[in-house]
């Protein structure tokens, strides 16, 4: 709720017309010099993102991988900082400060009445009486210093939305198990140690004499939960590039995926702690409970909005004909998609986890329901907008190391942070791995596990979450300390995972199919390692040459067979009922549901499984336009060399 205060200043008697007209034209030239700030500080922004995509292509070109695109995007932004700090006049100052001393707290918003003329001001947040004459009077720097909604609500939801819809499902759900051990239990062991590491840096600072504010064990608990996101963008990339191990590759990938949604919604149940009594910073159990009965009521409504949305969208695109118009079957996917985020924290729910699920319900069946078009503008269209709004947040990471105004930097503080989240993934790591490998059939080794701590990165998520709230004294010291936590991971873990992977012998290979294999849609592989969307060799042989001739079904079996016991369940459940109820795939309902749902099993059937010659036709009809336009390839080609028939 809003808190409005009407401030008077005294009528000045005396004040002629002309002053009025003066004040007009002085407010057009402000409005019209703040529309000019605004522009120049979007196209600065874009100006980075140019500058970033030609110099990955530049190192795509070189093959140099000892510095990912993110690390890039930080560089320039730390020298666009420097310049916009240093280079640039302040254009503004502070007239004069306006004492509401009888007042007993902020008010949101402020209303000054002005020789009989009403101005609205809003808050931005506190000002220490200390740094009374350092607020910044660059407009400049203040155009380019976004709200922290921004990413929330803009350039988080592709990000984590792209993140669900290009999962690798074979590989991921190959390994859910241990997916979800990492995540949940992990993130949940990281949290507590930091935590717990972190309150005793304090104590030792406040010893020290180097702590200048309140900073309580919940919010070492915070960050422990904002740092404990791991973002190992960086590392997979190179992954993709080298074709790594796969299941190296979905345990990293399913891990940070999951890790995300689990930190966001653990701060939030950390904030939610608010023991009774008059000191609210103590340990109390039925606060306690009731945090974890936030983690769970959050966690498990995010997780229902985004399926629901995602099956509504299945359903939509199912039972109509907009695959006929390609636009609007994409516009209406994009627009569903984005707003399972904002109707998730519109309701009180994390829009991250949300737009997360519904990434993995909309590639599991949505998809499947789209025309060829929409498919892959879909695909690509999420993929742009994931690699800008992530380039774009790394690019602000530098930025705002200059054009932040409130950092508080602490070497003990920081130093402390670096340890601690050092033994908190260690102890996330090789403990889980530990008792994961007891039931495992495929055990994580110890070059896995070494990997796995080597790539715990921080990056979008721990920086979007440190930025949310920059209010008090704690939480400015944790963002300015996340903020270099950012910079050292993706920039010395980032550029070292190529090495580290040659010192760990981790397979990686070259994926170089030849062009019959192409043709035939068979693959080989050379040395070891394959691509993450395929099955790795059957064998151990490290120049083993696979073609996968065995088809579809062999592939499919084979799945189910490594996969967990879980995930074999579901797959059976998913195959009988819900793909032939939300998709055009799977066997007819009236198949697989009882008799006595019948009206149902017909009433979600689709339409083309009680048709299949047709379906048959259409296939056929596909194969004789593709066997036509090779014909016709030949002629040309033929008719273009000069050879002869």
């Amino acid at each position: 709720m809003h808190r409005l205060l009407y401030l008077l200043i005294p009528w000045i008697p005396g004040a002629r017309a002309d002053d009025s007209a003066m004040e007009e034209i002085a407010t057009e030239k402000e409005a019209e010099e703040s529309h000019r700030q605004d522009s120049v500080s979007l196209l600065t922004f874009i100006l980075l993102l140019t500058l970033t995509i030609l110099t990955i292509w530049l190192f795509k070109h070189r093959r140099a991988r000892f510095l990912h695109e993110t690390g890039l995007a930080m560089i320039y932004g730390l020298i666009v900082g420097v310049i916009l700090r240093y280079g640039t006049p302040s254009s503004s100052t502070y007239d004069k400060a306006i004492s509401c001393s009888p007042e007993q707290r902020a008010f949101t918003t402020l209303l000054v009445n002005v020789s009989g003329k009403f101005f609205e001001y809003t808050l931005k947040g506190e000002v220490i009486p200390e740094k009374i004459h350092n607020v910044e009077q660059n407009d400049m720097l203040r155009k380019v210093t976004f709200d922290p909604e921004v990413f929330f609500n803009i350039l988080l939801p592709p990000i984590i939305f792209h993140a669900g819809y290009s999962l690798k499902k074979r590989h991921f759900f190959r390994n859910i198990g241990s997916i979800l051990t990492y995540a949940f239990f992990g993130t949940a062991v990281s949290c507590f140690i930091i935590g717990n590491l972190m309150y005793g840096v304090v104590k030792l600072m406040k010893l020290v004499g180097q702590l200048n504010g309140k900073f309580y064990y919940t919010d070492c608990l915070f960050f422990g939960a904002i740092i404990s996101a791991t973002d190992p963008v960086t590392v997979l990339a190179i992954f993709n590039e080298l074709h790594a191990d796969v299941d190296l590759y979905a345990l990293l990938f399913g891990e940070s995926v999951l890790n995300d949604a689990v930190a966001i919604v653990l701060s939030s149940s950390i904030v939610a702690y608010q023991p009774t009594g008059e000191n609210s910073h103590t340990f109390d159990a039925a606060a306690f409970f009731k945090s974890v009965g936030v983690f769970v009521g959050i966690f498990s409504g995010s997780f229902a909005m985004g399926v629901c949305t995602g099956v509504c969208t299945a359903l939509v695109t199912k039972f109509t004909k907009l695959h006929c118009f390609p636009l609007l079957e994409t516009a209406l996917f994009f627009l569903l998609s984005w707003s399972t985020f904002l109707l998730a924290e519109a309701c009180g729910f994390t829009g991250v986890v949300a737009v997360l699920f519904c990434g993995i319900t909309q590639a599991h069946y949505t998809y499947n329901n789209l025309s060829p078009e929409s498919r892959s503008r879909t695909k690509q269209l999420f993929e742009v907008l994931h690699f800008l709004a992530e380039n774009f947040i790394f690019s602000y990471m530098g930025l705002a190391l200059f054009t932040f105004q409130k950092h508080v930097f602490s070497p003990v503080f920081i130093v402390g942070a670096f340890i601690a989240v050092f033994i908190g993934r260690a102890a996330h790591v090789y403990p889980l791995s530990f008792f994961l490998n007891l039931g495992r059939r495929h055990k994580i080794g110890w070059n896995f596990q070494h990997m796995m701590m080597f790539s715990g990165l921080r990056g979008a998520m721990a920086f979007a979450l440190s930025i949310r709230d920059t209010a008090t004294y704690a939480h400015q010291m944790m963002f300015s300390t996340t903020l270099l936590i950012v910079f050292f991971t993706v920039w010395i873990i980032g550029g070292g995972t190529t090495p580290m992977l040659s010192w760990l012998n981790i397979r990686v290979g070259d994926h170089n199919p030849s062009l019959e294999d192409a043709n035939n849609s068979r693959w080989q592989y050379f040395r070891v390692g394959v691509d993450p969307d395929q099955d790795p060799p059957p064998t151990n042989d490290s120049f083993q040459v696979l073609h996968s001739d065995g088809g579809i079904s062999n592939g499919v079996s084979r799945t189910k067979q490594e996969s967990a016991w879980i995930f074999r369940l579901w797959y059976s459940f998913d195959h009988n009922y819900l793909k032939p109820m939300l998709t055009h795939s799977g066997p007819p309902l009236i198949s697989t549901l009882p008799s006595w749902c019948g009206l149902v099993a017909r009433c979600f059937t689709s339409p083309q499984v009680y048709n299949p010659p047709q379906v048959w036709m259409v296939e056929e009809q596909k194969a004789v336009q593709r066997r036509h336009w090779n014909v016709n390839l030949e002629e040309t080609t033929r008719s273009q060399t000069g050879e002869p028939d």
